[in-house]
């Protein structure tokens, strides 16, 4: 079960009942906020936004080519994937085992941003030549993105097992929400390169990303202290895949756990997805320009703010459980009017809608990861969730950017397939998660 006020060090007594700014401004719990700040500038510039309109850019100059495009942003993340769902699992065992999750953050963060920044150099070094067909510069661009999201997600899987140590079982909800408000916060200062970078030439923002994912990721570096743990045991890194199996056969005796590991993997496949290919949606499906889409993404993310903000206090009030199928009907709503747009109305609303949904997402399922596992298996078990994640999210874009292949020809009715897709996903989930309340939670 979660854990106690006594039984968590790593703040005293005095603490328990700290509430509102009083519990947000300690300097621990801020500076593990602003990684959430950090790390959303990688996500948004480059995940969501600059990079896709980069392989738009080198690749798509017509309907066709453009679902062409969307295949090679759809395959990157895919691949970036299939090593996550690799090693994965295996963070969750090395964080019970050692109890060490800050020293792998900053392995993984300076990883990632010095990726990003090389992936700016490559794309605007001017190389001749072409490797497997392509030009020399879109596949090294390609290759450090793999790279940067790769260990982006690996930082993540530390960092959210590090909000057990930071609060009470009361105080987690609103810890978890301001994390994500504040992250969403980092959106709005990451999207500052757009002026600098106007509507071509996107590689320009690769390099800024880089550099301000890292400085932002200092505080977290240096405030934050993780709670003590015994002597880690000595057994080899590849020997956790031994207590993965033995977990998953654990599961039979936690029902609960595994239905909403498979509710999470079809919300999250949906989810994911959506991020990586909005940008090329909006443009190619609905028109909008690169100004359009950046404001979209403002509103979005302020609506994200302000989401998660609420789904922590709907979170504290209803439960985890039903807070997350609340959100999960939001999403299915969203991905059904972003599927029927004819105009940018429809769009801007879909987004807005999109932007609370992924927000209070992840507000509510890390909450809910807390309040079903144990403690003494917590880490693993978030290593396991974060291995749903990471499935779904081959499959998602595997999914989508083989639909925007196959109907390439067709035009922008392809994208309109790939993301009716998402909508099937998102019902599967939430057909899975009703079933959790058949059972005592």
């Amino acid at each position: 079960m979660a854990q106690t006020e006594q039984s968590n060090p790593a703040y005293t007594q005095g603490e328990v009942n700290r509430t509102g700014w009083k519990l947000y401004l300690t300097l621990p719990i801020f500076s593990w906020a602003l990684y959430d700040f950090a790390n959303t500038i990688f996500s948004s510039n480059i995940n969501t936004i600059f990079f896709p309109f980069y392989m738009t850019e080198a690749i798509g100059n017509n309907e066709v080519l453009n679902q062409i495009a969307s295949t090679f942003v759809s395959y990157a993340n895919a691949i970036a994937s299939f090593f996550l769902v690799v090693f994965s699992p295996l963070y969750g065992v090395m964080i019970d085992r050692t109890g060490q999750k800050k020293k792998y953050i900053m392995i993984f963060t300076v990883i990632a941003a010095v990726s990003t920044i090389l992936m700016g150099v490559f794309g605007g070094a001017g190389l001749s030549g072409k490797w497997l067909g392509m030009p020399i510069p879109l596949v090294l661009v390609l290759i450090f993105f793999i790279i940067a999201k790769f260990f982006y997600h690996s930082g993540l899987v530390f960092y959210d097992a590090m909000i057990t140590d930071l609060g009470t079982k009361q105080e987690i909800p609103l810890i978890s929400g301001f994390g994500v408000a504040i992250g969403y916060v980092g959106t709005l200062v990451g999207l500052a390169v757009y002026p600098f970078v106007g509507n071509d030439g996107f590689h320009e923002a690769f390099i800024p990303t880089g550099i301000m994912f890292l400085i932002f990721s200092l505080p977290i570096f240096f405030f934050v202290k993780e709670k003590p743990h015994p002597s880690p045991k000595k057994e080899s890194f590849l020997s956790g895949y031994k207590e993965i199996v033995a977990t998953f056969k654990e599961m039979k005796a936690h029902k609960n756990i595994f239905t909403f590991m498979v509710a999470y993997f079809f919300l999250n496949d949906a989810l994911a997805t959506t991020i990586a290919m909005m940008a090329v949606y909006a443009k190619t499906i609905v028109g909008f320009s690169t100004g359009q889409f950046i404001l979209l993404y403002l509103v979005s993310t302020i609506s994200s703010i302000i989401g998660s903000f609420i789904f922590g206090y709907v979170t504290k009030r209803t439960g985890a459980r039903l807070a997350v199928y609340y959100v999960g009907i939001l999403l299915l709503a969203a991905l059904i009017i972003a599927c029927l747009a004819i105009n940018g109305a429809m769009f801007w609303v879909a987004g807005s809608m999109f932007g609370v949904a992924l927000g209070s997402m992840w507000v509510t399922t890390r909450t809910y990861i807390v309040e079903l596992t144990p403690e003494d298996k917590r880490g693993q078990l978030f290593g396991l969730f974060a291995f749903s994640g990471k499935v779904s999210s081959i499959v998602g874009p595997l999914l989508y950017g083989s639909i925007t292949l196959i109907f390439a020809d067709y035009g922008n009715i392809a994208s309109r397939l790939a993301l009716g897709s998402l909508i099937i996903l998102t019902l599967a989930g939430l057909l899975v998660h009703r079933r959790i309340q058949e059972e005592n939670v």
